[in-house]
């Protein structure tokens, strides 16, 4: 529950303050930290990361310094159960009781993280309870005695569980309880916790989703780390117990004290080798070559902290044009559409939006993760026009795909036909949007003010064209023509949607060199005298 509400609470919020404290490895150590403190759940944050570095997103050795921040943050809920704080647990389920039942959702959230952290308590608190009689039996007693001496096979054990529990917390918490009923000694609680390290570092390998060896880098990198460090403390095993025991005597926060010190440790050795560390990793785990399928963003390079922002923007510009060359498939689609109905030929046109929404989304996720403070006035203004130019043909592509493609639809159910000098209307007007999708692309490419000029000058020639389109059809219509009323409906939806396109491929590029020049008018309303 305190995972779930901190997700939904902070979830965009917390991936923002992630993708932005990359700027070097001990801001990133630091902002990890943070993150898993509110999580409580280091796994979890390594989930998130996995995603980050699948999409490019995240470099590898900020990644790596989150992942020991992370690692840390999660030993601070340990270190405050530590206490006997079960006490205020009804008071933390009384005010998450209270933020739930106001019914926003944020409040609901946050009430949801109290509700669990209060829950926790309780069940930490009945944990000790239950195992008063248990511990007091003598077979139990003989059955620990005997498991204590046996720790790599402890060690083990705490792998599975904090696997399949998905919470290192829960295992260090449970050591912790046992150990201080004198049902486990502290050696053997360490044991259990160094599985915990373990285990909690296998689910983000296991759940991380990338196939790409080269984008599952982070998580092995990671367990690497967890496992070189687990080694090196049993090597030294019969001399750790005495060192913790002799700052701590209390069982349980003696147990709490390794699991931080060892993760602490751990950060401080490996932090000043993420660097060579990871350029090891990338040798070992090559990443494969990119199969590009047509819906396969082929042009996007790395925005992770790093990679030059130049390049970045000169892939999205590259992948822009992509989105062009497919809107006018879906033109040339359109056309055969309008001139020779055929369902088979719309549907794969339909299909053709999907691409087109595909490209649109990647390009967006790429330019928006990058830091606009890395960005120059130049930098910020080319990334505005990408994004324009990006979102315009992406809803004009809507605009074909679910207006027009839908008159040439509800032609061919219902056995419609348009007039010949009618159907030869529409088709001039989607010949000279496919001129007018060559003319944004040139100024999009050139961001020349002549050219942009010209082209919103499109603006009133598609709208006198669309007049003229619609007085000849009404001229037909009252002439007795073939044409009906009900097609009628359906030739002015398509006139109507024609010019709604044309709109889009006009602003996707002309519009943004216009405004900032200051040569658009607010209004098209005359002034009044």
């Amino acid at each position: 529950m305190v995972q779930t509400g901190a997700q939904r609470a902070l979830g965009a919020g917390l991936r923002s303050f992630l993708a932005h404290r990359l700027g070097n490895q001990f801001s990133a150590f630091l902002a990890g930290l943070g993150v898993t403190a509110l999580l409580q759940s280091s796994t979890a944050t390594g989930l998130m990361l996995t995603s980050f570095a699948s999409e490019g997103l995240v470099a590898l050795a900020p990644g790596l310094a989150v992942m020991l921040g992370a690692n840390v943050g999660t030993t601070l809920i340990v270190q405050l159960l530590a206490f006997e704080i079960s006490i205020i647990a009804p008071i933390l389920v009384l005010i998450g009781y209270l933020l739930f039942r106001r019914g926003q959702a944020g409040t609901r959230d946050s009430g949801r993280i109290f509700i669990g952290l209060g829950l926790m308590l309780f069940a930490l608190h009945q944990l000790l309870s239950l195992l008063d009689a248990l511990t007091a039996m003598e077979a139990t007693q003989s059955f620990v005695a005997m498991l204590s001496t046996h720790f790599v096979f402890i060690v083990l054990l705490g792998i599975v569980l904090t696997w399949a529990s998905h919470s290192s917390v829960a295992v260090v918490l449970l050591a912790m309880s046992l150990a201080t009923k004198g049902a486990l000694t502290v050696p053997a609680g360490i044991a259990l916790a160094l599985g915990a390290n373990i285990g909690t570092a296998i689910n983000p390998v296991l759940e991380g989703g990338a196939r790409d060896p080269g984008a599952r880098r982070l998580p092995i990198g990671n367990l690497l780390n967890r496992v070189v460090g687990v080694l090196a403390v049993l090597a030294i095993y019969p001399w750790v117990a005495p060192i913790i025991t002799s700052i701590e005597s209390a069982p349980g926060r003696a147990i709490a004290n390794f699991h931080t010190g060892f993760n602490l440790a751990l950060a401080l050795i490996f932090l000043p080798l993420l660097t060579p560390y990871a350029r090891l990793l990338e040798r070992l785990l090559p990443s494969r070559p990119e199969q590009v399928g047509p819906d396969t963003p082929r042009y996007l390079q790395s925005v992770a902290v790093g990679a030059p922002v130049t390049g970045a923007l000169a892939g999205a510009t590259r992948e822009a044009l992509h989105m062009a060359d497919v809107l006018e498939e879906m033109l040339s689609g359109l056309r055969e559409a309008l001139a020779n109905p055929n369902r088979r030929r719309i549907e794969e046109t339909k299909a053709l939006d999907d691409r087109l929404d595909r490209l649109n989304r990647a390009i967006k996720e790429n330019l928006l993760a990058i830091d606009t403070a890395r960005l120059n006035e130049a930098d910020n203004e080319k990334l505005a026009r990408i994004l324009t130019f990006s979102i315009n043909l992406e809803q004009a592509g809507d605009l074909i795909d679910r207006g027009l493609l839908g008159v040439a639809n509800r032609r061919i159910k219902r056995g419609l036909a348009f007039s010949r000098e009618g159907t030869a209307d529409l088709i001039s007007q989607v010949d000279r949007l496919v001129e007018t999708l060559h003319q944004s692309t040139a100024v999009f490419l050139s961001g020349d003010v002549t050219a942009a000029r010209a082209l919103a000058a499109e603006k009133d020639g598609f709208r006198r064209l669309e007049d003229e389109a619609t007085a000849a059809h009404f001229d037909r219509l009252r002439s007795g023509n073939v044409e009906t009323v009900e097609t009628s409906a359906l030739h002015l939806d398509a006139l109507r949607d024609l010019k709604r396109v044309s709109g889009h491929l006009i602003e996707a590029s002309a519009y943004p060199i216009l405004k900032q020049r200051g040569d658009l008018l607010p209004t098209r309303l005359r002034t009044l005298k």
